[in-house]
């Protein structure tokens, strides 16, 4: 596939510095002067996964929203490729040298397409597990339960957006930009992906454009588990929802929520889809569609507390 993984997102968020120090404390390594260290607040702040670069940009905005969505392709033909097939659905379309930018009318996502290096990710020697009949490990703790160093996400996963569209969406981001779809949600919602990965973007019918979540891979579910740990060791109130494994796309999660109001996942062992021929697309609905095992999602996560403040245009409250 010539286009091959989300490069990086630009987040508008009301309280820029809280939100920014959120995601320090979820991994995520600042670029720059530290955050709350400068003489006066900065506007923006940048911030850097392990072998993604830097995949998060925080700008303010009147209201919490994706601004911006990164998408690496291979060369100039693919950027030619993507403008045309944008053309075609009458998207207008910007394009420059070693970029050609969109904007979704469902998600008002500005779409980035540029040509970008193929992401890199040295292997992780999967961790032995003791199991019936099979010790894998004898005569030694698991190694999950000795790390002490800090979470780091590896990478920026995928992105997942409400549209007040989803079928122009869809459109946008499969025929226009070039992604594949992976499942559906019957009526409701589309898991497409740029990439290997089971999905990198989701688009979901809402009454509002809205950012839902960002989701950020981390090495296994210890990393999972050890990651939100910490998170609600300082503040309780940013649970939301896990731990858990998903139906669709297979992965282990933890949902978390920022000081503007979106939830951000750790997750792992994602499906992979390296042959297309392979994978059969499925539709899904019902319960099914959300988890296999786990709590069930709270109502605030499957709709957001402030999403009548997002659709009014009245500025929600941020702790």
């Amino acid at each position: 596939m010539s286009l091959h993984r989300l490069t990086r997102i630009v987040m508008g968020v009301p309280n820029v510095e809280q939100t920014a120090a959120y995601y320090a404390d979820f991994g995520l390594t600042p670029v720059g002067d530290a955050i709350g260290q400068a003489d006066a607040p900065q506007s923006s702040y940048t911030l850097s996964t392990v072998d993604g670069g830097e995949q998060l940009r925080i700008v303010h905005a009147p209201r919490r929203r994706l601004v911006e969505l990164g998408v690496g392709a291979e060369d100039p033909d693919d950027l030619d490729r993507v403008a045309a097939s944008l053309a075609r659905l009458g998207v207008p379309v910007h394009r420059a040298e070693g970029s050609v930018t969109a904007v979704d009318p469902g998600t008002e996502v500005l779409v980035r397409v540029e040509i970008a290096p193929r992401l890199r990710q040295a292997p992780v020697a999967a961790p032995p597990y003791n199991a019936p009949g099979a010790v894998a490990r004898p005569g030694h703790r698991a190694p999950g339960i000795l790390r002490e160093e800090p979470v780091r996400p590896r990478k920026l996963g995928h992105v997942v957006l409400g549209s007040t569209d989803q079928e122009t969406s869809q459109r946008f981001f499969r025929e226009g930009i070039g992604f594949k779809v992976s499942d559906t949600v019957k009526g409701l919602a589309a898991f497409m992906r740029c990439s290997s990965d089971h999905h990198n973007v989701l688009v979901q019918q809402a009454p509002v454009a809205f950012l839902h979540h960002t989701s950020w891979q981390v090495d296994d579910v210890d990393e999972i588990g050890r990651g939100a740990t910490a998170m609600l060791e300082a503040d309780p109130d940013r649970h939301t929802w896990g731990l858990g494994r998903h139906y669709i796309g297979s992965n282990f999660f933890w949902y978390l929520k920022d000081p503007a109001g979106t939830f951000s996942e750790y997750y792992s062992d994602l499906d992979c889809i390296v042959d297309d021929a392979l994978w059969k697309p499925g539709v899904f609905e019902g319960a099914k569609s959300l988890y296999a095992w786990g709590p069930p999602p709270p109502p605030s996560f499957l709709a957001p507390e402030d999403l009548a403040a997002l659709m009014t245009g009245a500025h929600a409250p941020t702790r």
